[in-house]
């Protein structure tokens, strides 16, 4: 396991982007920094701070540079707080392919379409990292699928997501503390 790991939420700044779909990565990361007593402040293109847990360093960075270009914040922030790949690079974002609520942990693979994730495999040169995927469902229009994943969720699909925010961190704490392997086991046998 890595001595120093670097946890990525993705989504859009500011108050219009607030509360969003596509912002779960965002609320999921938060929700983790305040758990370990975390405060957030603008560095690296970002907002990001500094934590123990056991013998670990934990780095948090939301990236202020917009979804589609989260790879400028997390390469700049790699380039002077280097991370072991995969374990030391967590990244929690939106997902379409899965139902809200449910939290999948991924290590690797596909980008699954998402910008964010493809930014920062392009200026990293890697996809070998691990994933906390956030599901957020699909639209019935597939044409709709910018105005939903901006859009805000309904009110049953945020009693969801708020669920999913709590079981997003357990994830990212297992990842950390048991390595991506067991935290895979141990989140994608879950129904929800």
């Amino acid at each position: 396991m890595s001595k120093s790991v670097l946890v990525v939420g993705l989504g859009n700044p500011g108050s219009r982007y607030r509360g969003t779909r596509h912002n779960m990565g965002f609320e999921v990361a938060d929700a983790f920094a305040s758990e370990l007593g975390m405060s957030l402040s603008r560095h690296h293109q970002g907002l990001t701070g500094t934590a123990r847990l056991g013998e670990q360093t934990i780095h948090v960075l939301l990236p202020q540079t917009f979804m589609n270009h989260s790879g400028i914040a997390v390469a700049d922030f790699v380039r002077y707080n280097p991370v072991d790949y995969p374990a030391g690079l967590i990244v929690i974002h939106d997902e379409l392919d899965l139902e809200p609520g449910v939290v999948r942990v991924k290590l690797g693979g596909g980008l699954a379409g998402h910008n964010g994730l493809k930014s920062i495999a392009h200026l990293l040169g890697t996809q070998n990292f691990v994933r906390i995927r956030i599901g957020i469902g699909r639209p019935l229009d597939q044409s709709a699928v910018v105005d939903f994943v901006l859009g805000r969720p309904r009110p049953e699909d945020r009693v969801e997501l708020d669920l999913a925010v709590h079981r997003g961190v357990d994830a990212v704490r297992d990842v950390i503390e048991l390595g991506p392997e067991r935290a895979m086991t141990q989140h994608n046998q879950r129904a929800r």
